[in-house]
C-alpha cells in the first residue's frame, strides 16, 4: 500500500514538472512573438528595409555572375570583347548562329542565363530588363580616354528602379554625394545595345566628374539618377 502511494506522488510530480516546463515554453515563445512583432512595428526590424537588402543583394549578383562567363570566354574563347553579342535567345538564330562564341547566352558561347531584374525593385511593379552597352566610359575605370573606343567600357544597365533601392544599393556601395547625372541617359535606345552588328562608338557618355557625378569615379557599380528623374543602376562587366 505504501509503495503505491510512493509510485502515484512520484507521478504526479513528473506530471507538475512537465507542467510547469510546458508553461515556460509557451511564455518564452509569446515573448519572442511581441518581441518580433514590436521591433517590426518601430522600424527596428523594418520589414522593407530586410526586403530593399534582399532585392539590391539580387541586382548586384546577377552582372557578377556575368561578369564571370565573359572572362571565361575572353580566356577559353579568345573572345575580343568588343565584339560581345548580348542578344536573347529569341534572337538566336539570326544573330548567333555563325558566331556563337561571342553570344553570352548562347549555349556555345557564354552560356550564362538571361535573367530579367525582380518586379519589386521597378517603378513600373513588373521584372526590369537588363541592357548591355559599350557607350559609357566610367572615370577612373580601365583608361579614361576622352573620343577614343579604347576607353569605353562595356556596361549592364538597370534603368526604372524604384528611389528607394537606388538610395539603398549606393549605401551598401559607400557611395556619397551627388549622383544626379547632367544629362538624360537613354540606355535602352537601340542604337546602345550590344547585340549582332554593334560596334563601340568613338566618342563616349562619361559616368563621373564630367557627367556631374564625381561621386562615380572609380565605382565600377552603383545607382545614378539622370537628368530626367530616372534611376538607373549600372555595373561595369569589363573595365577597359
Amino acid at each position: 500500500m505504501t509503495l503505491k502511494r510512493k509510485n502515484n506522488y512520484k507521478r504526479q510530480s513528473e506530471r507538475g514538472n512537465v507542467l510547469f516546463l510546458i508553461l515556460i515554453a509557451v511564455a518564452l515563445f509569446a515573448a519572442l512573438s511581441y518581441a518580433v512583432t514590436s521591433s517590426t512595428r518601430t522600424g527596428g526590424g523594418d520589414a522593407s528595409d530586410e526586403t530593399n537588402l534582399i532585392s539590391t543583394a539580387e541586382i548586384t549578383q546577377y552582372p557578377n555572375s556575368l561578369k564571370t562567363q565573359i572572362i571565361r570566354m575572353s580566356v577559353s574563347k579568345n573572345v575580343d570583347v568588343t565584339t560581345l553579342n548580348f542578344d536573347p535567345p529569341s534572337n538566336f538564330a539570326a544573330t548567333c548562329n555563325g558566331t556563337p562564341s561571342a553570344c553570352v547566352f548562347h549555349p556555345l558561347g557564354g552560356g550564362a542565363i538571361r535573367s530579367n531584374a525582380p518586379a519589386d525593385v521597378m517603378v513600373s511593379g513588373t521584372p526590369g530588363t537588363w541592357y548591355y552597352s559599350g557607350h559609357y566610359e566610367v572615370t577612373n575605370i580601365g583608361l579614361s580616354t576622352a573620343t577614343d573606343p579604347a576607353g569605353n567600357d562595356i556596361i549592364a544597365f538597370l534603368p526604372g528602379i524604384k528611389s528607394s533601392i537606388c538610395a539603398r544599393l549606393n549605401t551598401e556601395l559607400g557611395i556619397s554625394g551627388d549622383t544626379t547625372h547632367s544629362a538624360d541617359l537613354d540606355v535602352t535606345a537601340a542604337a546602345q545595345q550590344m547585340v549582332n552588328g554593334y560596334s563601340i562608338p568613338s566618342s563616349e557618355i562619361n559616368i563621373g566628374t564630367a557627367g556631374s557625378t564625381a561621386a562615380l569615379d572609380g565605382q565600377p557599380f552603383g545607382c545614378i539618377t539622370d537628368s530626367a528623374g530616372e534611376y538607373i543602376y549600372y555595373h561595369v562587366l569589363v573595365e577597359r
